[in-house]
């Protein structure tokens, strides 16, 4: 008999040091979690940080993957959060810059609100740098609030700065 296993979406994102090699390691290391497999990979893709970042920050890579898991949304925060921290990540200020970020966009159709996991991730929708690669592999799936699709709201998003496609 075959059953469900829960399907999430990860951000990957870098802009310290040699970015790609810290997405690659990352996607890696999801992929070597004993209860997770990743399933789809976007294309990467360079991006100015986001509005409201700290200052002098350089551009960053940003990916997303589609896994199935049998770890639980704060089974998966966790083992995401360690995956950061082997990969130097360090949680000083909001929105530095990081060696690593990993975050949880969409677990299932799950809606989490909790002190340490939001999900759906709770500016997923504002980010065309979270959007665009997540509509590379589902681009029909509906956000869980807003009851749009993910390719709607990426077409509501303006495009700024400038966005380089990069390989795996």
């Amino acid at each position: 008999m075959l059953t469900h296993m829960p399907v999430a979406y990860i951000a990957l994102g870098s802009n310290l040091g040699n970015r790609a090699d810290h997405l690659r390691a990352a996607a890696r290391a999801i992929d070597a979690l004993p209860e997770a497999s990743i399933t789809t990979k976007s294309p990467i893709y360079e991006t100015p940080p986001a509005p409201g970042s700290a200052e002098g920050q350089g551009d960053y890579l940003n990916a997303v993957v589609q896994i199935e898991t049998t770890l639980s949304p704060h089974d998966l925060l966790t083992a995401l959060r360690d995956i950061e921290h082997q990969h130097g990540r360090e949680r000083k200020e909001k929105w530095c810059a990081r060696t690593l970020d990993l975050d949880i966009l969409l677990y299932d159709d799950q809606v989490i609100d909790t002190p340490d996991l939001t999900i759906p991730h709770p500016h997923m929708h504002e980010r065309w740098f979270v959007l665009k690669p997540l509509c590379d592999i589902a681009p029909g799936t509906v956000h869980p609030h807003t009851k749009k699709s993910l390719d709607e709201l990426l077409c509501d998003l303006p495009v700024a700065g400038k966005r380089t496609k990069i390989t795996w």
